[in-house]
């Protein structure tokens, strides 16, 4: 079986076993969720999604946000680990979208990328989940799966994994597939204990679990054909 070929059977399985496939950061604006996946930083979403409460509280526009010291914004945000620097890189972010895009977040891959704080697995995000664009957000869970999949092999820079993964995921599958992978690295391809072989739905394709002996009875010979 190609990469290109396992791609194709993970996306199908994974779409039946997560059929709602969306981001687990809460927002209601561009802008917010630029805020928050900052704030997901070595942070749990679920954490972000509480904090960000107070923070869209006080601070409910761009404009607002970016009327705010980086201080003020710490002072919110300092839960979410590492305030200094999320709290300075999301004021001077909200400041250039006041007075370069009129308030409005940038709909090229480009211009987000030149936003302060912004990397490629934000950007991503934002181009899949707020403007319906191929995608392909390369988290902690992402590159973790793809790798024990064997999607990619022994390829951890996440940028060489998204790179990797366009020449195999459909460009209109991408975003989704993230999603979905997020919520089976939680669930059963977990990293803090060993994987749940037992319970997943990608055993019998996954190169982890055969190498490990975990795989269904036949699977070997069904992940060369």
């Amino acid at each position: 079986m190609t990469k290109k070929e396992l791609a194709l059977v993970c996306i199908q399985r994974l779409k039946e076993a997560y059929p709602l496939a969306e981001c687990t950061l809460d927002y209601e604006h561009a802008w917010q969720l630029l805020v928050e996946v900052r704030l997901a930083a070595q942070c749990t979403d679920a954490r972000v999604n509480v904090v960000v409460q107070d923070l869209f509280a006080k601070y409910p526009t761009v404009a607002a946000l970016a009327a705010a010291t980086p201080e003020e914004i710490e002072e919110i945000v300092r839960p979410c680990g590492l305030g200094h620097s999320k709290a300075r890189d999301i004021s001077a972010c909200m400041r250039m979208l006041r007075d370069k895009y009129d308030c409005h977040v940038p709909q090229t891959f480009d211009e987000l990328l030149a936003l302060p704080g912004v990397g490629r697995k934000s950007a991503n995000l934002i181009m899949g989940d707020v403007f319906g664009k191929p995608a392909i957000v390369t988290d902690t869970h992402c590159i973790r799966l793809c790798n024990r999949i064997g999607l990619v092999d022994n390829i951890k820079e996440p940028k060489k994994v998204e790179m990797a993964l366009w020449k195999i995921i459909p460009p209109e599958e991408g975003s989704d597939f993230c999603h979905r992978l997020v919520y089976h690295g939680r669930d059963v391809c977990t990293a803090r204990t060993k994987p749940f072989c037992d319970r997943c739905c990608l055993a019998d394709v996954c190169r982890y679990a055969r190498e490990n002996g975990l795989a269904p009875a036949g699977a070997e010979e069904a992940a060369t054909k």
